[in-house]
């Protein structure tokens, strides 16, 4: 049956075949850093933001459909803190909205576009176009946005944001055409952001 072969290395020190070359692959030093085993990706997170910054410049299709969480993340957090700078504990609210925005967004991306998006790439576009809104509830911690003046920043960030997302979903779509078709429910989400803000 089975021949039973007595173990002759040391117990703490294990042996190697014979033959067998020691390769040296187990050394930390040719492992991958942790943030590229990750996934993260700084120059593309940059490049993201830029793009947000600039609603007018070309976005790349090939970086925007990464399903890069890290920025948008760091952007609904930021949202949350200067919020609760402004006297607003509104983290749940924050969360909430983005998660069911992003699930209405995708249903609508997906039932309008012929290639497929997925539900991650839908969170990091809209996370990282929450950026403009970021900069506004920054000035709410500082001046009362509730008057006319506040009103007319609100909508211009609101727009600012709704065109970056549908600019950037319409290049990674290849949804030439369709452009305010997307820019009007993406309004609608970066409204509820606002009214967060404003009041």
């Amino acid at each position: 049956m089975h021949s039973e072969q007595s173990y002759t290395g040391q117990v703490l020190h294990p042996t190697r075949p014979v033959g067998s070359a020691y390769t040296g692959t187990d050394t930390y030093e040719e492992e991958p850093p942790l943030l590229e085993e990750l996934g993260i990706n700084f120059d593309h997170i940059w490049q993201k933001t830029l793009t947000v910054l600039n609603p007018f410049k070309p976005a790349d299709g090939s970086i925007m459909n990464e399903t890069d969480l890290t920025g948008p993340m760091v952007f609904c957090v930021a949202l949350g803190a200067t919020l609760l700078l402004a006297g607003k504990a509104h983290f749940g609210y924050v969360y909430g909205i983005s998660a069911m925005g992003c699930l209405g967004m995708y249903a609508l991306l997906n039932l309008m576009s012929v290639t497929e998006v997925s539900y991650g790439c839908v969170a990091s576009v809209l996370g990282y176009c929450l950026l403009p809104m970021v900069s506004l509830s920054s000035l709410a911690v500082f001046f009362s946005l509730q008057g006319i003046l506040g009103i007319i920043l609100a909508l211009v960030i609101i727009g600012w944001c709704s065109l970056s997302a549908s600019k950037i979903f319409i290049s990674t779509l290849a949804m030439n055409d369709q452009q305010l078709l997307i820019a009007y429910p993406c309004a609608l989400l970066y409204g509820v952001f606002a009214l967060l803000t404003v009041f």
